[in-house]
């Protein structure tokens, strides 16, 4: 095992530039070069072999599981990654290797738009599907959802509508009726928040957004400190083949080293663009976590240290928002979040999200704050002057 998996440095930034990297070698490069393999030399009986065939196991996924389980848990060594073809990988990954039919499972009414289809697919296997959105579980008798429940999926903060959960009360309150706590941290990144240090079983991610962060790359983990528990969802990943290609995987291990630096950068970036659109009359419901005023804000702060390049707000109606989006020059219309390069959708069109028709989701990159703030100005006033 590398050196550098685990308490190289308390900072963050060291921690991501050196985790999972192997013993420094000379003439070596310091992240070797991506192993494409279906299978690999295997003498003699497979008991204990590292590597036997491609679906089970890869040097180049090792290294970055080994450094994506430093991230999320650096003070825990026992804690293990497992890492997937895509975030919907490591999703289904956890929900279906350890629910069956006449179990129960509680789901964020709000959370990520393909969760609806994967609990029409949960159903089907007869498992009981109850929901609770991410901002009422204060709401009196909304714990009793939890009873008799095999597993708590939380989503904090929440995409697209960016609502934040009390994860160390809702793990222990699961806890205490018997049940397992995976917790979605894409938006939040193990530079924002860990959950297995909030008391979770399981922290669930897309790779594919800000912690590989340059819209290259699909990719998806999770991390427990249960050794059983990885080793089912290992096993689930390599019955269905769900297993990343080396070249992402390397690529994925690569982008780590800036991780820190860029979400920071993008934190900041989007607290100046939320904090101007704020200030705009034609701009309503204005969400972005690190804002002092949002209804999240006071939460995000007990157990977030970043939060997150996201913001979300409201324009008019669709064809003000369309208006708006192809106004912008520097940022681009797609999907996702979580690049260097700021993006923008207007989340509606997509359906299955519970958002307004001018609801827009806004991803904020590395660029120069104030250059940001300027070309999003000047798209809502062209947007506004075009209306009238």
């Amino acid at each position: 095992m590398s050196v550098h998996d685990r308490s190289v440095s308390d900072a963050d930034g060291t921690r991501v530039v050196r985790a999972g990297l192997p013993e420094e070698e000379p003439y070596a490069p310091p992240l070797p070069g991506p192993v494409f393999a279906a299978h690999y030399h295997l003498p003699g009986d497979i008991e204990g072999a590292p590597y036997a065939y491609g679906r089970d196991a890869n040097p180049t996924w090792s290294a970055l599981e080994r450094a994506v389980a430093a991230l999320e848990a650096p003070q825990d060594p026992a804690a293990e990654a497992v890492v997937f073809a895509s975030g919907m990988g490591a999703i289904s990954a956890v929900l279906l290797s350890q629910l069956g039919p006449g179990q129960t499972v509680v789901l964020p009414s709000d959370g990520y738009n393909l969760l609806a289809a994967l609990r029409a697919r949960l159903e089907g296997f007869g498992v009981q599907v109850r929901t609770a959105p991410t901002d009422g579980w204060d709401e009196p008798g909304r714990l009793d959802v939890l009873a008799g429940a095999r597993l708590l999926w939380l989503e904090t903060p929440s995409n697209p509508g960016l609502d934040v959960c009390d994860i160390r009360r809702l793990a222990d309150a699961a806890h205490e009726r018997g049940a397992l706590v995976a917790v979605d941290n894409t938006l939040a990144t193990p530079l924002g928040q860990r959950p297995l240090e909030l008391g979770a079983d399981l922290a669930v991610a897309s790779g594919t957004k800000a912690l590989t962060g340059h819209g290259d790359v699909l990719l998806g983990y999770i991390v427990c400190r249960d050794a059983e528990l990885a080793a089912s969802v290992r096993a689930w990943r390599k019955t269905v083949g769900a297993i990343p290609g080396p070249m992402e995987a390397w690529l994925a291990h690569r982008s780590l080293a800036t991780l820190d630096v860029r979400t920071r950068r993008q934190a900041g970036n989007a607290l100046a663009v939320a904090e101007a659109l704020t200030a705009r009359p034609e701009v309503s419901d204005v969400r972005h976590p690190g804002l002092p005023g949002d209804d999240a804000h006071a939460l995000a702060v007990r157990q977030m240290s970043r939060y997150g390049c996201v913001v979300s707000f409201t324009l008019p109606d669709k064809a003000y928002a369309e208006r708006f989006l192809s106004g912008l020059r520097l940022v681009g219309e797609a999907t996702s979040f979580g690049g260097v390069r700021s993006t923008a959708e207007r989340r509606g069109r997509w359906g299955g999200d519970a958002v307004p028709e001018g609801f827009v989701r806004l991803s904020v990159g590395v660029e120069d704050a104030a250059d940001l703030v300027a070309d999003i100005r000047r798209s809502l006033d062209e947007a506004r002057t075009s209306a009238q």
